[in-house]
């Protein structure tokens, strides 16, 4: 439950992070949002929600968009709940049916997911180009290749301790 509750948590402060931090102009003369670095640890604690309660994951993710639209800007909060209803699917989908280890079906969740919600996000509040949805998706799987690392060692460990 308490993954859940964290979960829920993230997206209200993820949404209203982006509505106060302002974009880092970007050489080529794109925005680029410093809160995309977070977003990817976003995805990581729903994985580790749905291990915990499953497909009611999906009403955190309605809940924490409803919040969220209380939050932020109505453009924002409209982009981001679309971005998140949209990516967050994608990622349930590829968690649920894939039957990968837990560490592999993070990564591969995010690889799909983050650029999905990056593009997503980032045309409907009028910032979408190729290098601010690739800088946004990069940010958002850095988090998720860590988290991903961290859970193959535990994996590995956990592994080679049942061989004992």
């Amino acid at each position: 439950m308490y993954s859940l509750i964290t979960y829920i948590a993230l997206i209200v402060g993820v949404n209203y992070a982006f509505s106060i931090t302002p974009l880092i102009p970007l050489p080529n003369g794109d925005m680029w949002p410093p809160l995309s670095l977070v977003v990817g640890f976003v995805f990581v604690v729903r994985d580790f929600a749905q291990r915990r309660v499953g497909h009611h994951v999906l009403w955190g993710m309605l809940v924490g968009c409803i919040l969220s639209a209380y939050m932020a800007t109505p453009t924002l909060a409209l982009a981001s709940a679309a971005a998140f209803a949209i990516g967050e699917l994608t990622d349930w989908a590829l968690y649920t049916f894939t039957q990968k280890p837990f560490s592999q079906r993070i990564l591969l969740s995010s690889l799909v997911a983050a650029p999905i919600d990056s593009f997503t996000f980032l045309y409907l509040i009028g910032q979408a180009s190729p290098v601010s949805v690739l800088t946004m998706s990069l940010g958002k799987l850095c988090g998720a290749c860590i988290v991903a690392y961290l859970v193959a060692r535990r994996e590995k460990a956990q592994l080679a301790q049942a061989r004992i």
